[in-house]
């Protein structure tokens, strides 16, 4: 809990106005407890008893003026308690943001669940565990000099118990704490688990793979569910505290009330500390043990995983040969019944290397890409992989800055160049340069694919895979941005979304429906006739309307509108 702590006691220095005017309002909230067992002993013993009634409710009126304070306190606290929960929350958005934009090469898989989730449950909790813990200072302090008050004795008799309750809670703090963490990694890897497989629905029904996906899906259910009894058994033991150190005292009282009695102690004063017991210290008592091992627990682990950094995940060293990525024996399939999408797969991707990869829709490329990736691990084989960057189809950018869309990737690197060897200055320029705001609601996607580009283009990653990552770009643009990639020191995989990319590559992946079958342009055209097929007539010429066969390439791409220019 030490890095919890210490970054909870730093925010709070930082808000230490807001937090003295939550002293302060609740100084005055606790007003009522601290005069309650004074207010009915003296009522007692020197009005009613003494047969003076009017001294009786004079102390009770009293009792009444203080409640009304502390009314007063605690509506004040309330709105001093938001002063200080708001910020702290507030600051920590900006942290976990912060740090998965920074470690956005080694992706935090628990990014979404700290920022959806965790971040509102440390504010939930930061709240209830400065309403715990003021409240029991403050009331424990109020029925301490109370009993003092009343009679020195008395107090040290009620603090056998409480200290005897305190001291067993303290040693069952620790088996809480690991059961509160057992539940939160639990809750991570359910949103680990259950995030790629609703993104993947399609995939999964296409492939058959349904009952695959709610079996894996329903592990982590279970092992979240497994943990949360586990932290709730655990959790039963705070009544035997609260027992001990609560209703403890009140035993105590009324055991020694005769012993009390013969020492000179009258009613009233008996009857007031039992007052500061039942109305102060068991309150009190009930929301600190209440509060710490939920709340306090549940704060200070979900905090320490939030500010927690992702650590570099753990990659096979390169061959000896320096090969960038190695895939031998790779078998993956969407579940136990279905069709291998990769069957004992070989592949080598070298520096230098420029491989396109095409096939149809649906037949596994970009699974190749997320398997090249290690964003899926496939049931047989090994895949070793140097640094990767990859861009899918869909490019991300967020508010912020142009260069700070740019360099999040690499805080150091030379954006002007990697501007230039894209061409996106005409782009740069209409937002306003490198300080221009970006609003990603008014971008086109083929903009938004071009800011990705350059920022992957700037990553430090050896390794760059473009998942149909062009799409939205006309075929010069695209042209451009594969040939800057293909220049930039490393490999290039580009899963292909207009077939003159692959006349571009230095060689080519197909995907036909049988074994992915590796070769180069020219000789999968001479070779292949599912590949013949794919590709334009006009490229199989060498040339269309002019124009060099590479950038002619991509102005009729699609197959559907090969047929159509077949059958006319």
């Amino acid at each position: 809990m030490g890095a919890a702590t210490r970054y909870t006691r730093q925010e709070l220095w930082r808000d230490r106005r807001a937090v003295a005017g939550l002293a302060v309002a609740s100084l005055a909230e606790t007003a009522p407890a601290l005069i309650s067992g004074y207010a009915t002993a003296r009522a007692i013993d020197d009005g009613f008893l003494a047969g003076d009634v009017g001294t009786g409710l004079a102390w009770l009126g009293g009792y009444g003026l203080a409640a009304c304070v502390g009314a007063a306190g605690a509506r004040v606290a309330y709105r001093r308690l938001g002063d200080v929960v708001e910020p702290f929350r507030d600051r920590l958005v900006r942290r976990v943001v912060t740090d998965a934009l920074r470690g956005a090469a080694r992706p935090d898989r628990a990014a979404v669940a700290k920022l959806t989730r965790q971040v509102e449950v440390v504010r939930d909790t930061l709240a209830g565990l400065l309403t715990t813990v003021r409240g029991f200072v403050f009331s424990l302090a109020a029925a301490i000099a109370g009993l003092l008050a009343l009679a020195p004795v008395l107090a040290g008799l009620v603090a056998v118990p409480l200290l005897l309750g305190l001291g067993l809670f303290a040693l069952l703090l620790p088996r809480l704490a690991r059961r509160q963490l057992s539940y939160v990694r639990a809750d991570e890897d359910l949103a680990a688990t259950a995030e790629p497989m609703l993104r993947a629905h399609r995939d999964v029904t296409a492939a058959g793979a349904g009952d695959w996906a709610t079996g894996v899906v329903a592990d982590a259910v279970d092992a979240q569910s497994r943990a949360e009894r586990a932290l709730g058994t655990a959790g039963a033991l705070r009544g035997a505290c609260l027992a001990v150190g609560g209703w403890g005292p009140l035993i105590v009282l009324l055991t020694a009330a005769p012993w009390l009695t013969g020492r000179g102690i009258g009613a009233g004063v008996l009857l007031g500390a039992m007052v500061y017991v039942r109305q102060a210290l068991v309150p009190a008592l009930h929301l600190l043990m209440h509060g710490l091992a939920q709340g306090g627990l549940r704060y200070g682990v979900t905090l320490r995983r939030i500010l927690e950094r992702p650590a570099p995940q753990s990659q096979p060293a390169p061959a000896p040969d320096r090969g960038l990525l190695r895939m031998r024996g790779v078998t993956f399939r969407y579940g136990p019944a279905a069709a291998p999408v990769l069957d004992r797969f070989d592949l080598d991707v070298d520096p230098g290397e420029h491989l396109v990869i095409v096939g149809a829709s649906g037949i596994g490329k970009s699974t190749l890409a997320a398997l090249m990736a290690g964003l899926i691990a496939p049931q047989q084989g090994d895949v070793r992989c140097a640094d990767r960057v990859l861009l899918p189809q869909e490019a991300y950018v967020f508010t912020g800055t142009v260069l700070e869309n740019l360099r999040y990737l690499a805080p150091d690197a030379p954006v002007l160049r990697g501007i230039a060897a894209l061409g996106a200055w005409p782009l740069i320029d209409r937002l306003g340069g490198l300080d221009g705001l970006i609003d990603p609601a008014t971008l086109s996607a083929g903009e938004k694919q071009l800011i990705a580009l350059v920022r992957a283009w700037l990553s430090p990653a050896p390794l760059a895979i473009l998942d149909e990552a062009t799409c939205h770009l006309d075929p010069v643009a695209e042209a451009r941005a594969e040939a800057a990639f293909a220049a930039r020191p490393g490999a290039l995989v580009v899963i292909a979304h207009r077939l003159a990319s692959a006349a571009r590559g230095r060689h080519v992946l197909l995907f036909d429906g049988a074994a992915p079958l590796l070769s180069t342009h020219t000789e999968l055209l001479r070779t292949s006739a599912a590949y013949r097929e794919m590709s334009d007539p006009a490229l199989l010429l060498g040339q269309v309307d002019g124009l060099d066969p590479v950038a002619g390439a991509g102005l009729r791409d699609d197959p559907g509108q090969v047929v159509a220019h077949r059958t006319r």
